[in-house]
């Protein structure tokens, strides 16, 4: 077990140094997607049907139940990720597997230029999903206010895009305290990192040649429960984060989330356990270089840990994960992306995770991606702690 130990520390310090010698800056994205190759079409046609707006921008804006002018032609657009999934892992299929990750379509578009309205539904299942519906009025950078369900605004990754995290599968802390792909920290089945609420946001205190903000706030209330459910415990979560860029392309946040989550547990009885979660986090955005590391905890039980008999928690109320992320730009349509990634279920060695990965991103076009990615797992609560695996992932837009 020490040697074991000691190996994992000896291979993780080497993997961090080896990232932190390229430190390089990337262009981060927020969720937002671009048309594809057949939306292309549809919003071209679709904007030569809309009335033209002929008012000046400066004009003074009218409003009312009978305006019909001041709407954007609406924009449609859509992608889809397949993936071939090859694992080491004790029980998985020995010659892999096919799946399709995601096959998303959304419509946006702005009413009255100040309010931005968007849809995204998921129809990768039998069933079709709804993803985002939100209403955001942007009329001032330095107060906005964002109302309907979206991405959990906490960790960098949760909120971003697939196509530009640079990976086949976000960062274990962002999955497992976001909820958004597997059980969270407090027992969360996965709601693909999305609540229903409120946010308000805004970008002060413009400096430098391009009047970059250097803060950036996010502050939200939740209903706590995640994606498409209404609140089941009468209580609100808080979560919000603190963005500072004293130079252009470089952010040093602070991340904070505090709340509760309701579940139940095999008895059928309810079980409320309280989270408190922060994370802090910096990036470094700059011609195609990327750099990212991200440090989070949590403290709150988890619901799957509560024994009904004895009415106490087995577990220890804790958990924490962190990863150290690097993009290299090769040629115009290559950029090799490593990551470190742990994630620790309760705060300690003995219940960690680690993934080592390697992905070549080949992007041919910007509506088509083609993903390799190696990883090297070192899991010390599965029954086979080091395994390898190897993703496949094609993205297009459509």
């Amino acid at each position: 077990m020490a040697s074991d130990h000691s190996l994992h520390r000896t291979i993780s310090l080497a993997w961090a140094m080896s990232l932190l010698l390229v430190l390089s800056p990337q262009a981060w994205a927020n969720d937002e997607y671009q048309e594809g190759f057949l939306t292309s079409y549809l919003n071209r046609g679709i904007s030569r049907l809309m009335p033209p707006d002929t008012t000046s921008a400066d004009a003074k804006m009218q409003y009312g139940r009978h305006i019909t002018q001041y709407v954007s032609a609406p924009q449609f657009g859509g992608y889809a990720v397949g993936k071939y999934e090859w694992s080491g892992k004790a029980g998985a299929p020995r010659s892999g597997t096919f799946a399709c990750r995601l096959l998303r379509a959304y419509v946006s578009g702005t009413i009255l230029r100040d309010f931005r309205y968007r849809v995204q539904m998921e129809f990768r299942n039998a069933s079709p999903g709804m993803r985002d519906y939100t209403l955001e009025w942007t009329h001032w950078k330095e107060f906005q206010v964002k109302v309907g369900q979206f991405k959990r605004g906490f960790t960098y990754e949760n909120p971003s895009n697939p196509w530009e995290v640079g990976f086949g599968s976000y960062a274990l802390v962002a999955q497992l305290m976001t909820a958004m792909s597997g059980e969270d920290c407090s027992g969360e089945t996965a709601q693909n990192g999305r609540d229903q609420g409120i946010e308000l946001r805004g970008d002060l205190f413009p400096i430098g040649q391009d009047r970059h903000p250097l803060l950036h706030y996010q502050a939200g209330v939740f209903n706590g429960n995640g994606q498409n459910r209404s609140d089941n415990n009468g209580r609100k979560d808080w979560i919000g984060s603190l963005w500072l860029q004293p130079i252009s392309g470089l952010h040093v946040t602070l991340f904070g989330w505090k709340g509760s989550y309701t579940g139940s547990v095999s008895t059928g009885e309810d079980i409320t356990v309280g989270r408190s979660r922060w994370g802090l986090s910096a990036k470094f955005d700059r011609k195609d270089w990327s750099v990212r590391a991200e440090y989070a905890h949590s403290t709150g039980h988890n619901i799957n840990c509560y024994d009904t008999e004895n009415q106490m928690f087995t577990d220890r109320g804790k958990a924490d994960g962190w990863y150290v992320a690097v993009g290299v730009p090769c040629t115009a349509w290559l950029k090799v992306y490593a990551r470190w990634d742990t994630f620790r279920k309760e705060a300690t060695w003995g219940t960690s995770k680690t993934l080592y990965s390697v992905v070549p991103n080949i992007q041919l076009h910007r509506n088509l991606l083609f993903q390799l990615q190696y990883n090297y797992v070192c899991d010390r609560l599965a029954s086979v702690r080091h395994y390898s695996e190897f993703w496949a992932q094609t993205y297009v837009r459509f």
